[in-house]
């Protein structure tokens, strides 16, 4: 046999055998809907195949509970690359171009008919107001801070971000309360009040606020890399911009309420 077949050989199988699937190594929470879960049902998982799909990839996961030293834990730490939804122009990351902008909105059971006009109304002096309260610190979120300005801190009741982990979707549980009866009202993030709606076993009003100077209630929400990671931000943004109309009928069929085109907020 000549000398050179079993080099042939190996050069054949080289070519022959598959080439290694590209992964998307993604950071995120499995307990925390309608953002993410283990099992896949967040619309941030929906979003993350539609881009690996685009990309020619697979999709694993680094879980972990998105509280305090995430980033620092997770991204940083070398267990994935892309944390699916994080406010755009984050100092700790690179950030894609946002794929939609939302805000924080007003909470109330329909049949209450509580819509405040905003955060002046004379309505939401004898109401019990239910806000998120964000980080191990108790850190305020900004309807919480404007609330308390108006010297309505005696009407609000502190619900964490974080909550039980042991149950499941922990930051649902302020619009637990407010279909419980618990409280009159709640200023809660969009994207979670939106989803919750569908979902309620009652009827839930959604009424948006309006930011103020210093105060912002609104904000757009991008994908993030490493800062050091432009080729995959410049990939994300393709794909991102490529697959705009699926990526909103995902937005839409979990109810994210969405402001301007994520193009009008950059």
């Amino acid at each position: 046999m000549s000398s050179g077949f079993p080099r042939l050989l190996a050069t054949l199988l080289l070519f022959a055998a598959p080439a290694a699937a590209r992964e998307l190594r993604i950071c995120a929470d499995p307990n925390n809907l309608p953002f993410s879960n283990a099992a896949g049902e967040g619309f941030e998982n929906r979003i993350v195949e539609i881009l690996a799909r685009d990309l020619g990839a697979t999709v694993s996961y680094a879980w972990h509970a998105q509280r305090r030293g995430f980033i620092r834990e997770t991204l940083k730490a070398g267990l994935c690359d892309i944390i699916p939804g994080t406010p755009r122009g984050m100092d700790m990351l690179r950030t894609t171009a946002p794929y939609y902008q939302s805000g924080y909105v007003f909470v109330a059971r329909a049949d209450r008919g509580l819509r405040p006009a905003g955060f002046d109304d004379p309505l939401l002096q004898d109401l019990t107001i239910g806000v998120q309260l964000i980080g191990d610190d108790g850190a305020n979120s900004p309807p919480a801070h404007a609330l308390a300005a108006r010297g309505l801190a005696q009407h609000l009741r502190g619900y964490m971000v974080y909550g039980d982990y042991s149950q499941p979707n922990p930051p649902a549980r302020i619009l637990d309360a407010v279909v419980a009866g618990d409280i009159d009202i709640a200023a809660v993030w969009g994207p979670l009040a939106g989803w919750y709606a569908r979902h309620a076993p009652v009827p839930l009003a959604l009424t948006p606020l309006q930011g103020e100077p210093g105060l912002p209630m609104a904000f757009s929400i991008s994908m993030g890399v490493r800062r050091g990671d432009a080729a995959l931000a410049a990939e994300l943004d393709a794909a991102l911009a490529r697959n705009r109309m699926a990526i909103d009928a995902v937005l839409e069929e979990y109810g994210v309420p969405r402001l301007d085109p994520p193009e009008a907020a950059r």
